[in-house]
């Protein structure tokens, strides 16, 4: 009974050990793909993963009361996106650039950096439609926006702007401009004055 009982604990604890380091690359594995092996060769995406993979350790424990298991599948599907890489002429890039940017996500979504900068933004003159931002330091820097019931990451350009997946802010004096979804017409926004 004893030894049931061991061996059912040893069974029991062994998934959340391998869990911890099932996001990092093993270059002593036999069946790395073309990508993995890329990695495991070049010092400084080696770094990269090693970093991600501190980073999403730390983004896991944040997430342990939310939703732990849509982070790991998340995960999952940014390791299947990272191995698209080898579709791509300079692979070295491709897989530093989807490491900084993962990176700077999990950063920034699990609050794992202090917010460097928060703003609320009046849009088209209404009270009613504003637009909320939490700016990160992070590299690149990042910043979240709520608008309605939406929330976007956006990553800082070279031109000053932040880019999300279907949404774009820029600012000039004072004067933001956002487009939020897909060939939709860009908004002004302000910061509210207060009288």
């Amino acid at each position: 009974m004893k030894l049931l009982l061991i061996i059912s604990t040893l069974l029991a604890s062994t998934p959340l050990q391998a869990a911890t380091t099932d996001f990092q690359i093993n270059c002593q594995a036999k069946d790395l793909g073309t990508v993995d092996q890329l990695i495991c060769s070049d010092q400084d995406l080696l770094k990269q993963d090693q970093q991600l993979a501190q980073v999403y350790q730390q983004a896991l424990a944040k997430a342990a009361n939310e939703k732990p298991l849509l982070l790991k599948a998340e995960q999952r599907g940014w390791i299947k996106g990272k191995a698209d890489c080898w579709k791509e002429n300079d692979k070295n890039t491709c897989a530093s650039t989807l490491y900084t940017q993962r990176i700077a996500e999990l950063q920034a979504r699990y609050e794992l950096l202090p917010i460097s900068k928060k703003l609320a933004l009046r849009c088209e003159n209404n009270p009613a439609n504003e637009v909320s931002l939490r700016y990160y330091p992070t590299t690149p820097a990042t910043l979240i926006a709520d608008y309605g019931d939406q929330v976007s990451l956006m990553y800082l350009q070279a031109d000053q702007s932040y880019v999300g997946r279907n949404e774009k802010l820029s600012e000039r004096n004072g004067v933001f401009t956002l487009q939020w979804g897909y060939n939709v017409p860009s908004i002004e926004c302000r910061q509210p004055t207060i009288r």
